[in-house]
């Protein structure tokens, strides 16, 4: 390996909450149900308008405007991105070790691209992602491996020689279609059974067990 390209909602930080927090203040003031935090895991991954339109009551989407229920998500999500999120237990410790060992470091969200560059100043102001990319218009999103690809040009290496990780299958599907290792994430949003079922080459029970990809010894 000689790069590292990581997913961040579920993989590098625990944004649940926050996540939940802005959608739940959009349906509220839509007069819609607020939705349990349980729910969440199966909304996220698949960018800001699937989400959007997972939350809202199922019988309202064929009348709603959806670009104006995800205009008014993003509002609040400016107000409560950073109340309840933070970086998983060691994850910092791990980019660190992975760094150490040569490898380069970046990020591949479906998140929207200004919060996934927020999220990763904030988050990780010590840590040297050498390329950081959201979900932009102009890209397709994950599990297509036109982002990764970039990502790969900017580093200077071939997709093979790369590791990509995340907590959901749609990571998983987005390694395999770019032909790069597919490590699955334990902790995230997703199990074990979906990483394993879209095409996990690696699952990995902690931080510190990415690093154990690269040095071979835990």
């Amino acid at each position: 390996m000689k790069a590292f390209i990581f997913d961040l909602d579920g993989t590098l930080i625990d944004s649940l909450a926050d996540l939940a927090e802005a959608i739940n203040r959009m349906l509220q003031a839509r007069g819609y149900p607020r939705q349990p935090l349980g729910v969440f895991p199966k909304y996220v991954g698949d960018g800001v308008r699937a989400l959007v339109e997972r939350a809202l009551p199922p019988e309202t989407l064929a009348t709603e405007d959806i670009d104006a229920r995800v205009n008014e998500y993003q509002k609040h999500y400016h107000e409560t991105w950073k109340n309840e999120t933070r970086p998983y237990v060691g994850i910092e410790e791990a980019l660190q070790g992975l760094h150490e060992r040569g490898m380069k470091l970046a990020v591949l969200s479906n998140k929207p691209h200004a919060f996934t560059l927020l999220c990763c100043k904030h988050f990780f102001p010590d840590t040297p992602f050498e390329i950081v990319l959201g979900a932009r218009s102009d890209v397709p999103k994950k599990p297509d491996p036109a982002g990764a690809f970039e990502i790969c040009q900017a580093l200077g290496v071939e997709p093979s020689d790369c590791a990509y990780v995340g907590d959901s299958d749609i990571d998983m599907q987005l390694a395999v279609n770019a032909g790069m290792l597919a490590v699955g994430v334990k902790w995230g949003f997703r199990g074990e059974a979906e990483l394993r079922a879209s095409g996990a080459a690696e699952i990995v029970t902690t931080p510190d067990d990415i690093v154990c990809l690269v040095s071979g010894v835990c």
